[in-house]
């Protein structure tokens, strides 16, 4: 029996490409510990060490630079083939149209899309925001296929994939008061205008996970659909706002605001891919929901895998 396998190529393919075992375990979507005894176990088969450890950026070994390139060889070889098989057993025309309950979901999710055109060109694909109207009712009608959200509702007809866990975070202006604390209670926030998406508010995880369960109303709420003009917002001192923390990484990195968390455990919702229950054998949506999940592990800072416990 070989000791190799796919799972090991993979494993030090992300190794390589992270430059760390954190990065790599994110990638992976697995927890640090989980992928430090995949590693161990596997020099351990082999007797040979793959990599140097507490070296930065990372170093392999000589043993490790071949199993590198040998996943270097067979990965791609076994993706184009896997996907030819799908294509084979399930047909390769359909329809994908998706719709986002995250409204900072487009610049990771729109590389995965990209990559799935390339693989299934046949496919008819069309996204959207879920601004104006109910998405997980449409869903379940046929008018969509795929729901991007973090807020499901147990149904018959969809299943819930998820994707990843992340940290819902409070951005603030570099001066406001609230900066000198390290973390954001509830009641922090009963006399803030707090700006948000213009979507329901049981839809917004700072109602509904954080303000809503202390009983506390902010003084004021003002909307916004995009993304950049909030931090604009806030940067100005115009209000705070809620995002997700990969979201709001590049702004913190530029220094235009600053964040703290929600209450000491900090909110961590899970965003879930929704698919009707009759689509889950479906070749192409199986696809698309692997490019993005590896996608997401590889672009977004700071989430986790969704089995994580933080």
């Amino acid at each position: 029996m070989s000791t190799l396998d796919i799972k090991h190529l993979r494993t030090l393919t992300a190794l390589r490409d992270g430059g760390t075992l954190v990065e790599a375990a994110r990638r992976l979507h697995l927890t640090q510990s989980a992928l430090s005894h995949q590693l161990k176990d596997l020099e351990e088969r082999l007797g040979v060490s793959l990599f140097l450890r507490k070296t930065k950026p990372l170093r392999f070994t000589r043993a490790g630079l071949e199993v590198l390139q040998l996943a270097d060889q067979l990965l791609p070889q076994i993706q184009q083939t896997e996907r030819n098989l799908k294509k084979l057993a399930g047909g390769d025309i359909g329809r994908l149209h998706m719709a986002i309950e995250c409204h900072s979901c487009f610049d990771w999710l729109m590389p995965a899309i990209n990559a799935f055109r390339d693989h299934w060109p046949e496919v008819e694909i069309d996204l959207s925001t879920s601004f104006n109207f109910e998405p997980l009712p449409a869903l379940v009608r046929g008018d969509i296929d795929l729901v991007i959200t973090s807020d499901p509702h147990e149904h018959r007809d969809i299943d819930y994939h998820p994707l990843f866990r992340y940290q819902s975070v409070l951005a603030i202006a570099n001066q406001h008061p609230l900066i000198q604390q390290t973390v954001i209670e509830a009641q922090d926030l009963q006399d803030q205008t707090l700006i948000h998406y213009p979507v329901d508010r049981k839809r917004l995880d700072i109602f509904e996970r954080f303000l809503l369960p202390n009983g506390i109303e902010p003084r004021m709420t003002r909307q916004t659909e995009l993304t950049l003009m909030m931090v604009q917002l806030v940067a100005s001192g115009r209000g705070v706002a809620c995002l997700p923390n990969w979201a709001l990484q590049p702004y913190l990195d530029a220094k235009l605001v600053a964040s703290r968390p929600l209450g000491k455990e900090g909110v961590w919702p899970t965003l879930y891919a929704a698919i009707r229950s009759e689509q889950k054998e479906s070749a192409y949506i199986q696809d698309f929901l692997d490019q993005a999940l590896q996608t997401c592990f590889q672009s977004l800072p700071g989430i986790l895998p969704a089995s994580s416990n933080k």
